[in-house]
């Protein structure tokens, strides 16, 4: 097996991250489904569907990986395209 690529290591990073503060949980609110970009969208299309994040975190590596929070989600871009949108559920 050979080893992870160098620019796959900040998306695992964040994801792992991600999960360990909002571990999705099970309920009966997951029949309600909160809409997410979908990957491979570029930056201007969330902005456009889902309106201005309530924080955009800088990009960091190369390729460059940055990371908008909306309620509800979090998505992933590497670039200006989506890598990864994650729904985010209440716990406890």
């Amino acid at each position: 097996m050979s080893p992870m690529p160098r620019s796959a290591a900040p998306v695992l990073l964040m994801v792992c991250l991600l999960g360990a503060v909002a571990a999705p949980s099970a309920s009966a609110t997951d029949s309600q489904t909160t809409a997410a970009p979908a990957r491979g969208q570029r930056m201007q299309a969330v902005e456009a569907a889902f309106g201005e994040p309530s924080q955009r975190y800088p990009a960091i590596g190369n390729p460059a990986i940055s990371r908008w929070d909306y309620p509800g989600f979090v998505v992933f871009f590497e670039n200006d395209h989506v890598v990864h949108a994650v729904r985010l559920t209440p716990t406890g």
